[in-house]
């Protein structure tokens, strides 16, 4: 599952089995990102605050099917296929419309939002593409490009933190050889009006 070694629900103790409690989906299950970081637990949490806060919080404004889709968009331009994989099917589980998502799916990966989104909608995957590949690339004028097309500064920021936590989430993917092997694809923290409810379905 990962290039290093990690601890197994059934063998977690202490704070570990605690924090597997917290995140495990049916059967006890618990996705393989998350048990990469069983060595040392105090990851885990950040891990943990990271995925929960920036992308499963109810404080966002942005729809959720718009913070995954840029998910997926992320993991795509980076070859996560792990993320992209949990992801894509957590979106496609949102948006209860297979066709749109096959669309969506498609233009992500033909590197052409354009061919689904309009709008300001557009403007922030465009911008999310811009500082996936080239980050320090990024300036105010793209900043005040998302403004002008209708972002507000809060979800500036949104766009922002969900494109850099797919970043971390896929090189921490890549750089340990995380597969999806006994993972069950796309579940997702479902009590979205309680952030300390981290429990998968």
């Amino acid at each position: 599952m990962t290039w290093i070694a990690t601890i197994s629900y059934e063998n977690a103790e202490g704070i570990l089995k605690e924090l597997y409690n917290r995140i495990k989906g049916p059967d006890n299950n618990v996705d393989n990102i998350m048990l990469a970081h069983s060595l040392r637990p105090h990851s885990l949490q950040g891990h943990m605050a990271l995925y929960k806060y920036v992308l499963h919080h109810p404080r966002n404004q942005l729809p959720k099917t718009y913070l995954e889709t840029i998910g997926v968009y992320v993991s795509i331009i980076n070859q996560c296929d792990y993320c992209i994989d949990h992801h894509y099917a957590g979106l496609l589980r949102l948006l209860k419309n297979n066709e749109r998502g096959s669309a969506i799916r498609a233009s992500l990966d033909c590197s052409d939002p354009g061919a689904v989104f309009t709008g300001r909608e557009l403007a922030g995957l465009k911008y999310v593409e811009k500082l996936t590949k080239h980050p320090s690339s990024v300036s105010e004028t793209d900043i005040n490009i998302l403004k002008s097309s209708g972002f507000d500064d809060g979800e500036i920021l949104e766009i922002n933190q969900v494109t850099a936590y797919f970043s971390y989430a896929n090189r921490t993917v890549l750089g340990l050889g995380i597969s999806t092997e006994n993972d069950i694809i796309g579940l997702s923290p479902g009590d979205t009006s309680d952030p300390e409810n981290w429990s998968h379905s």
